[in-house]
């Protein structure tokens, strides 16, 4: 499982500038940290001083260095994932101004989120064990549908794609032209963590018989998981 995204982390208008590239490989999220010096000045014990919220550790703490006027360089940093759960990244750019009188100056930067659905990967059990699961995990939400789309089988794929989870349930050409008869839709999802925890989701949704083309779709999720963390996916 691979993730990379780019965040801006200062302003074009700070005197150091920092964007991060972000590597996130399953248990390990690399930070590549582009720092441009947009002064003349030299910047000696340049630190990039991280800390993190959250489930996640930063391995070690990047070395100070010297940046020379309008100089750039790029500085790694490793954190690593225990367990499934929203974090964020956040730290300041510090930094002393060749032959200045001044105190230490400081560049705040913005947050780094890392979101739990890097981490949840679609999968397959059976009836069976999505049953005894179901009975087995005490953590659930209920979520009400509220959406735009007018067509269940629609609406079944968008919350798929945006969970990550898969569908245990089939449906052939047959049931969709019965359930779309009947205007009722009902299928369970089921996903996995990197971690091993499991989630699980029921999507009962309807649509009133003889309802026009544009009535939209109305119903609720109930998603069940061991932990409270999974139980909060992004519906």
């Amino acid at each position: 499982m691979h993730c990379n995204f780019c965040d801006q982390l200062t302003g074009f208008s700070d005197p150091v500038y920092a964007e991060a590239y972000v590597h996130v490989n399953q248990y390990d999220i690399v930070l590549d940290v582009l720092i441009v010096n947009q002064t003349t000045d030299t910047l000696q014990n340049l630190t990039l001083e991280l800390a993190t919220l959250g489930d996640l550790k930063l391995v070690e703490k990047p070395m100070p260095m010297t940046l020379a006027g309008n100089d750039f360089c790029n500085i790694k940093a490793n954190v690593k994932v225990a367990s499934t759960e929203n974090g964020i990244i956040f730290g300041n750019i510090v930094y002393d101004v060749t032959g200045a009188a001044s105190d230490r100056m400081c560049v705040v930067l913005n947050d780094i989120h890392i979101d739990i659905m890097d981490y949840i990967l679609p999968a397959s059990c059976s009836d069976a064990e999505f049953r005894t699961m179901w009975s087995e995990f005490e953590w659930e939400n209920k979520v009400s549908v509220n959406t735009n789309i007018t067509d269940m089988y629609e609406y079944l794929q968008h919350i798929i794609k945006k969970t990550n989870m898969k569908s245990i349930t089939p449906f052939s050409e047959e049931d969709q032209s019965f359930n779309k008869k009947c205007g009722f839709l009902a299928a369970n999802l089921y996903a996995k963590s990197i971690f091993g925890e499991d989630a699980l989701a029921n999507v009962s949704v309807e649509k009133p018989l003889n309802s026009s083309d544009d009535t939209l779709v109305i119903g609720h999720i109930r998603i069940r998981a061991k932990s409270q963390v999974l139980k909060l996916l992004n519906f």
